[in-house]
């Protein structure tokens, strides 16, 4: 029944493309726009867009532009005119330029844009710094030529204009080693100074959100000052001091307030060494775990998985949480908590570490056993500090959940038992116990049929006994 309609109202717009209809171009090339977000084809009316541009009215020039990012493929070459004496119309063609432009567009009306950042009306210069980032993306040679316009936006008051200016400043770090020099050395400072602002300002309605003055610009500031922090002790050095402030006035009870701090947590962990700082950062991590959203405490594991490269002993003080988090209800935040606590585990704390998670492994779903199972053998092949502790582990597993334990492990069990002369009697004794409790794991049978038939006389006559064993 869409299709019907849209093959009808299609067919009434050709008609008026045929006609040369200029009463209801306008309209013909809004209806076009929607049909072409229904997902059907629309390139018939490419033509009336450049039609609607070329007119001289400000609402046909504004559909026409709108149709253009949408219809156009941005290989189609467009002419548009940036020196219009009406700053709308240049704003229209900059929308249009931003989400259009291609290589060859770049290149010839880059001279352009660079000058619109200088344009008195923030709301172009604005415009102007958003086409800058296409355009440098596109072409990346044109880098050079935006470093100091770019950096004359630093220093705005206008939020809108410093917050593509400061994204403007990102990208240009990003593609040029020239850039990432000349703002480390000559803007730092004044970020850090904005910053500091930013955060000590008194309530300002135009921005406010949650109590909180433009997050979003707070965000964005903090993402280039990990940029220019990176490698680099002095810079570093230079925001240590805003960093703290942030961390620790910002209030986490809302989401703008939390969305600042992981940037800033970010950041911290980013830039040269400060010892203090990154503790800071790491407990502010530990904070979010506690936090009852979701989201935010999967970011957190996420975060705390690269920290742990960083400082790895700031984190081991938050396992409690972490191991917490394995339990969790949410599948995502059991699977990246139980990915964090593997990377923690070492000689040192492989034992209790190991103990709750095959606590764990009782109480979780069959989708979630297979992944912990194989965490467990892992770990307990890689840190086993002694045989006997092996053995007992595995028992523990091929118990709870044999049926997700792999050959390669089970084998592996096998070799050990027939190394350790010493423990055959109280491995067999062991397996004969687990496998009256648990005959419903093949894996485990499979390994206590091996083990009695081989060491069936030791079962019998209680041979080999461990002062901690009794006898069966």
């Amino acid at each position: 029944e869409e299709r019907a309609v849209v093959r009808k109202e299609c067919a009434a717009i050709r008609a008026a493309i045929s006609e040369n209809d200029q009463d209801y171009r306008h309209r013909n090339l809004a209806k076009l726009m929607f049909i072409h977000m229904l997902g059907y084809p629309t390139h018939f009316g490419q033509m009336e867009c450049l039609k609607l541009i070329a007119s001289s009215g400000f609402p046909e020039k504004r559909i026409g532009y709108l149709g253009l990012m949408l219809l156009l493929d941005e290989r189609q070459e467009v002419l548009i005119d940036l020196n219009h004496s009406n700053q709308y119309i240049i704003g229209l063609a900059l929308c249009a330029l931003g989400n259009i432009c291609s290589a060859e567009m770049a290149r010839d009306l880059a001279p352009e844009v660079e000058r619109l950042l200088q344009f008195r009306d923030p709301n172009i210069r604005k415009k102007a710094a958003l086409c800058s980032i296409r355009i440098i993306k596109k072409v990346p040679d044109l880098a050079e030529n935006f470093i100091n316009p770019a950096a004359s936006l630093l220093r705005e008051k206008h939020h809108g204009v410093l917050i593509t200016g400061v994204q403007l400043c990102t990208d240009l770090c990003k593609v040029s080693s020239e850039a990432l020099e000349y703002f480390r050395e000559k803007c730092t400072e004044g970020l850090v100074k904005t910053l500091k602002d930013m955060a000590n300002s008194p309530y300002a309605p135009e921005y406010d959100i949650a109590g909180i003055t433009d997050p979003f610009l707070h965000i964005r500031l903090l993402k280039l000052l990990r940029i220019l922090g990176q490698g680099d002790a002095d810079a570093s050095d230079c925001m240590n001091d805003i960093l703290a402030q942030v961390a620790t006035k910002i209030e986490s009870n809302k989401n703008a307030g939390n969305a600042i701090l992981y940037e800033c947590v970010g950041t911290i962990m980013s830039i040269e060494d400060n010892g203090g700082l990154r503790v800071l950062a790491i407990n502010i991590l530990g904070r979010f775990l506690s936090n009852r959203d979701n989201n935010i405490r999967y970011v957190a594991l996420n975060m705390l998985m690269k920290a742990i490269t960083v400082d790895a002993q700031a984190v081991q003080r938050h396992r409690a949480t972490i191991l917490e988090c394995v339990k969790d209800s949410d599948a995502s935040i059991r699977k990246k908590a139980l990915d964090l606590v593997y990377l923690l585990v070492n000689e040192s704390n492989v034992k209790p570490l190991t103990k709750e998670l095959i606590e764990s492994l009782e109480a979780s779903d069959q989708e979630f056993k297979g992944v912990l199972t194989a965490k467990i053998c892992s770990l307990v092949e890689k840190f086993s500090p002694e045989k006997i502790w092996y053995i007992d582990q595995m028992l523990k597993v091929l118990s709870e959940a044999g049926n997700f334990v792999k050959d390669e492990v089970w084998h592996a069990l096998i070799v050990v038992i027939s190394n350790a002369s010493d423990l055959h009697g109280y491995s067999v004794r062991a397996l004969y116990r687990a496998f009256q409790t648990s005959t419903e794991q093949e894996t485990l049978v499979r390994v206590a049929v091996w083990c009695i038939g081989e060491y069936g006389d030791m079962l019998v006559n209680n041979v080999g006994m461990l002062d901690i064993e009794e006898p069966i």
